[in-house]
């Protein structure tokens, strides 16, 4: 359970606000998607959970403990994949055997399965790596730390399009009942099949927060031809297929998968 309660943000020397008054629930079992424009604090979210930014005011706890304390037992159910970063000039097996003391349920079971899946082999040498190739690596020793929260910033960046296939069946593969995954992205059909609830922000405020089934219990995504019945509409847009459209879902009415890019879009612009 993360218990985000009262926050407040801001960087130095910046005038506006990331955060005021901020709260939020996250519960086990759950792969939430983290949505929102550029700039309205999603990243700054991850860090501010994970500890590594610190709230001006209110707390941030994991399971009753606050995590800018940085305690060992927080920290090892704890990883974090951020949009950027570097990996050592090292070999895989010197980075594993450097970092895997600090996660007690790491498994090489799940860090070989999730690099076959990735089509990597296991000895590799870090700084020789594409960019695309470091995610998969950094993405694949995440998972196999075993940890109970993992934070994932902007995932698919720079993974090709067979790539992202590989990363929502690695996901999958490797969910367990008392993890947690957070999903923070612009590229919501990279992720839309994976994700159990939808967090859609907004600095201070939280323009939607509901399961995927919830949605798919009360509205249908759809695409209808000009001069179909639209009294149920609530939503609609144009596209090649016809307008997109998220109507109300009525009795009888088959569920339909969700449309992750026209929610978001409905949601912003005061529809839902």
């Amino acid at each position: 359970m993360i218990e985000i309660q009262n926050i407040s943000y801001h960087y130095a020397g910046a005038k506006q606000q990331v955060f005021n008054d901020f709260s939020l629930s996250l519960h086990e079992n759950n792969i939430y998607g983290l949505l929102g424009k550029n700039g309205t604090g999603k990243s700054t979210l991850l860090y501010l959970i994970s500890g590594l930014l610190h709230a001006q005011k209110g707390s941030i706890r994991i399971n009753g403990m606050e995590t800018r304390l940085r305690r060992p037992e927080v920290l090892q159910e704890l990883f974090i994949v951020p949009e950027e970063f570097d990996l050592p000039k090292i070999t895989l097996e010197q980075y594993i055997h450097i970092n895997q003391p600090f996660y007690p349920h790491f498994s090489r079971e799940v860090l070989e399965s999730c690099l076959s899946d990735f089509d990597l082999p296991s000895s590799l040498h870090l700084n020789t790596l594409s960019m695309g190739q470091k995610k998969k690596v950094f993405m694949s020793f995440a998972l196999a730390a075993g940890t109970k929260l993992l934070l994932m910033d902007e995932p698919t960046n720079g993974l090709d399009i067979p790539s992202k296939t590989q990363f929502r069946r690695v996901v999958a593969n490797h969910m367990t009942d008392d993890r947690t995954l957070i999903i923070s992205t612009h590229q919501v059909h990279d992720v839309e099949q994976l994700l159990d609830h939808i967090l859609i922000l907004d600095h201070s405020h939280l323009l939607l927060d509901a399961s995927v089934a919830d949605i798919c219990e009360k509205y249908t995504f759809e695409f209808r031809q000009p001069g179909q019945a639209d009294d149920d509409v609530i939503y609609a847009e144009p596209s090649l297929q016809g307008n997109a459209v998220i109507a109300q879902r009525g009795e009888g009415d088959a569920e339909t998968q969700l449309n992750l890019e026209l929610l978001f879009n409905a949601v912003t612009l005061g529809k839902i």
